[in-house]
Formats: C-alpha cells, sequence, structure tokens
C-alpha cells in the first residue's frame, strides 16, 4: 500500500499555524504595550520633590525559640 499525501491539505494546516502565530504574537505585544502604557509608575522609584519614603521593618523573627514563641509570631506576622 502505498501512503497518499495531500500537499493541499498540509499547505493549508501550515497556514493556519503561520496566521495564529502571527496573531497571537500580535495580541501578545498589544497587550504587553497597554500594559505598559496603562500601568502606574514604578512603585520603587525615587521620590520627587519633598516626598519621603517610609519603610517599616519587622523585628528579628525567634528562629532559634520555643514551639510557642514560633507559632505566635507566625500568626502575628503571618510568617
Amino acid at each position: 500500500m502505498m501512503m497518499v499525501l495531500s500537499i493541499r491539505k498540509w499547505a493549508s494546516k501550515l497556514f493556519f499555524i503561520v496566521v495564529f502565530t502571527a496573531a497571537l504574537l500580535v495580541v501578545t505585544g498589544g497587550y504587553r504595550f497597554l500594559v505598559d502604557a496603562i500601568s502606574p509608575v514604578h512603585p520603587y522609584r525615587e521620590p520627587k520633590g519633598e516626598a519621603l519614603k517610609v519603610f517599616l521593618t519587622d523585628p528579628e523573627s525567634p528562629e532559634g525559640g520555643h514551639l510557642a514563641d514560633r507559632l505566635r509570631w507566625f500568626y502575628w506576622y503571618g510568617e
């Protein structure tokens, strides 16, 4: 038996894959452009003018403490 390959079917499948890939790239590129255009200013940039950026640091975790201390720490800070 000889296998018959239809070039027209393979060409249409290849054309679909190429068009789908091109459309996917256009849509994802457009999405990235919109996200960059709409997104707010970078939150970690240096403040301008007289603005101050304030950080609150958490105290040291009780790694070597008792189980009760570690459990209290977990419920208090969520870590």
